[in-house]
């Protein structure tokens, strides 16, 4: 299950679990859409993997208790902004390639 990261991983923005800016790799690293598209150019620093929006987990329980109450997102903190220079290196050598095929 998502954990619902509550801010960006690297400008520390909060995004709350209903938040329509968040966006995740396939490791769940979160980062707000202004970083994903300014700063990271699409590429995950961490895996070097692509972004998708982060799904919004339903805040009311509409049918078997699969809801935000019963499966809360987390309050742990990533904060661990990126390293702009080998960043730069990283989307160099990938950013090219289409996220599906990285």
């Amino acid at each position: 299950m998502l954990e619902l990261r509550p801010s960006c991983e690297h400008c520390n923005k909060p995004l709350p679990p209903d938040s329509g800016e968040a966006y995740i790799c396939s490791f769940e690293c979160t980062f707000c859409r202004d970083c994903v598209e300014q700063v990271l150019h699409g590429v995950c620093p961490n895996c070097g993997g692509g972004f998708a929006p982060r799904p919004v987990r339903p805040a009311r329980d509409w049918r078997n208790g699969n809801f935000l109450g019963r499966h809360p997102a987390t309050a742990r903190v990533t904060h661990k902004p990126v390293d702009r220079a080998a960043h730069a290196e990283l989307v160099a050598r990938v950013g090219q390639v289409a996220p599906e095929f990285r």
